[in-house]
């Protein structure tokens, strides 16, 4: 067994100051813990282990990037900040010891109007030499495109200065028409981040969305996405792979898109080792981990599937990132590592952390003996470590969620409660520390997405209210993911009927086993959770006597129509359908049928639910003599990354919940 030496911290205090922002100030202090952001939004090593860059919030809103040196008592160097609303700085990395490349999210406008992009910038670890890495446009572009390109390959063989990195191509005119210098579309260059000299390595391909190496600075994946005469893309992605001695690309795969779901072979990542591409497929109704030969025969094999559950995630480490793994979810997540040595480390460090936590392999020094820690559970927010493999030396960096210490958190168990038609529905349930779990103030949560599911572990959103002695239970109704297609449907738009019954089940359920007090049962939702909040009122609206709503969807027609100026628009209309259920699923349709107190929040420069919904569902409400509150901040996206914004909401919503349920 793999014996583990737990050290001191490395210079916490000197890191929190640097990278910690200060919980905002509030009148419910809770608020102001839970409503403060992450400590880290990302991580990452340098080659050599010895240093880290951070990206944490800054107290007045935006980001900090901090270079740190590991060793103890080692410097803590500030090198770029950001705003915060209309800029953010989504992540940093290490590319040599010397030289970082970091990612800036970029807004600007208001309302319906909301141009996002993206950009990438080339820093020396100081914070000087601060340069655009992100491609100008050409002075005679059509248009200046919002994307600034990705990072597919930090491991370009015998140059250590240049990674690989895709970029758009706009057509180009001339006295007012159109020609191509360049052809337009997704092409992908080797740049040099300090001299920022450029080689074009794959040609732009307009159709081309997708690009992956196998980790060796070689491409060898392509999916394209073919348009019609309209413009439009097709509901299909072709995948193409170059073979290891290189030549023309070949057929791969196919996948056709049906309302918003992918179905077929999906390539994820290449094995160069084994000339091999690990990709996702159906497997019996559920979506399993396959391997396909990249030598012509198309020799495709089952890697790891499990009944009940999807395979959704290939583990990766490293620079050139090695595949070590698969992960999938059934009441908490799992990682099977193919990996030996990786697989007895995970144990032995399970063990040396203690307690009931899950430990995930975040990043890796180039040669993989440095490795960094992220530990955390359902009542531990988590704290990252630094393990050496030569010492075996596990040290702790930085704590995730610092303002948290000491506050009694609630245990989030598993449990499955009976759908209105028998089906046994799963779900989380979270008690307030101490309790017996009996009468008491309950909120259902049902998750945005909607395809996507909630997972056992630490949630800021349900913890803060439980703190606030609210029993909170998390549904993975149908139209979640991770369950499979049949338990996915069509999707939770076209079978939103099945799905909030779902919702409005579990509030039953709380009320028939004596957890939720007669009468003080609760809904909160955000982004599609939101819209399930809003919608349980149309099924049963004496059911939840408060709704809160974050973000929500509350038009299906406008779901559509906020995309009709996008490409993908054929892709949203496919996704939500046609039909009666347009009208039965929409709740700003149906504001006279709502029974229950409204509270309303939404971002201005939302770019996933765009903020004329909640203002159309605020002002339907209004028409119809019903309660609502509505809050608008300014400047803010989908996710309200802010956290004076976090807290209001926060405090705002336990307040009108309080109010509502008379507490």
């Amino acid at each position: 067994m793999t014996r583990l030496r737990l050290l001191a911290r490395f210079g916490a205090s000197a890191l929190a100051v640097a990278a910690v922002a200060a919980a905002a100030q509030s009148t419910d202090p809770l608020a102001a813990k839970f409503g403060a952001r992450e400590t880290i939004r990302s991580i990452s090593l340098s080659p050599d282990g010895k240093q880290a860059v951070i990206v944490g919030p800054r107290p007045d809103g935006g980001e900090n990037a901090v270079v740190i040196a590991l060793a103890r008592g080692g410097a803590v160097v500030p090198i770029f900040s950001s705003k915060g609303h209309t800029e953010q700085i989504t992540w940093c990395f290490f590319v040599t010891e010397g030289r970082v490349i970091c990612q800036l999210y970029l807004r600007d406008g208001h309302d319906t109007d909301v141009d996002a992009a993206t950009r990438l910038v080339s820093l020396a670890a100081d914070g000087s030499d601060m340069k655009l890495l992100s491609a100008e446009a050409a002075t005679n572009a059509y248009y200046n495109t919002r994307f600034g390109g990705d990072i597919i390959d930090y491991n370009v063989p015998d140059k250590p200065n240049s990674v690989l990195m895709t970029r758009w191509f706009a057509p180009e005119f001339q006295t007012g028409t159109l020609r191509s210098n360049v052809p337009p579309g997704l092409a992908v260059e080797e740049v040099d981040v300090t001299t920022l000299d450029r080689k074009r390595v794959e040609t732009a391909r307009e159709s081309a969305v997708w690009y992956a190496t196998d980790g060796h600075g070689e491409v060898r994946l392509m999916g394209t996405r073919p348009t019609m005469e309209s413009g439009y893309v097709k509901r299909e992605v072709n995948f193409f792979y170059r073979p290891s001695d290189g030549g023309p690309w070949a057929d791969l795969s196919s996948m056709t898109i049906d309302a918003g779901q992918g179905h077929g072979f999906q390539p994820i990542a290449v094995d160069v080792a084994r000339n091999v591409v690990y990709g996702f497929d159906d497997n019996g109704g559920y979506q399993a981990l396959f391997q396909r030969a990249l030598d012509g025969s198309n020799a495709t094999s089952l890697v790891l599937g499990r009944e009940g559950v999807d395979v959704d995630s290939l583990i990766r480490i490293g620079r050139n990132q090695r595949i070590v793994g698969v992960s999938y979810a059934t009441e908490r997540r799992e990682i099977e590592y193919f990996d030996p040595d990786l697989r007895r480390l995970s144990s032995s460090l399970a063990r040396a952390l203690g307690g009931d936590r899950t430990v995930d392999i975040v990043d890796s020094s180039a040669d993989e003996s440095k490795l960094l820690i992220f530990a955390g559970s359902d009542t531990d927010p988590g704290k990252y470590y630094l393990f050496d493999k030569a010492t075996k030396q596990l040290g702790e960096l930085l704590p995730e969620r610092p303002e948290l210490a000491g506050v009694p958190l609630g245990q989030m168990r598993a449990i499955q409660y009976p759908a209105s038609d028998g089906t046994m529905v799963p779900a989380y349930l979270t008690l307030p520390a101490g309790s017996d779990g009996k009468n008491l103030p309950t909120i259902v949560m049902p998750h945005g997405g909607p395809s996507a599911r909630d997972e056992w572990g630490f949630d800021w959103l349900s913890q803060y209210f439980v703190s606030r002695g609210f029993a909170v239970l998390q549904p993975n109704y149908r139209g979640s993911a991770g369950y499979g297609d049949r338990w996915q449907q069509t999707n939770a738009y076209q079978s939103w009927e099945a799905a909030i019954s779902d919702v409005n089940a579990a509030g039953r359920w709380l009320v028939d086993q004596g957890i939720a007090a007669p009468g003080k049962l609760a809904i909160f939702g955000w982004s599609y959770g939101g819209y399930a909040a809003l919608q349980s009122q149309v099924l049963d609206p004496d059911l939840f006597k408060a709704v809160v709503a974050v973000a929500p969807v509350t038009d299906l027609d406008r779901l559509k129509a906020d995309e009709r100026d996008d490409v993908g628009r054929l892709i949203r209309e496919d996704q939500v359908g046609s039909g009666p259920h347009i009208e039965a699923g929409s709740p700003a349709r149906h504001a006279a049928a709502f029974h229950a107190p409204v509270l309303l929040f939404h971002g201005d420069t939302d770019v996933n639910v765009n903020v004329g919904h909640s203002r159309l569902m605020e002002q339907r409400l209004r028409s119809a003599g019903k309660p609502v509150t509505y809050i608008e901040f300014d400047g803010l996206d989908h996710y309200l990354d802010d956290a004076a914004a976090r807290t209001r909401m926060l405090s705002e919503s336990d307040r009108f919940i309080r109010a509502a349920l008379g507490l």
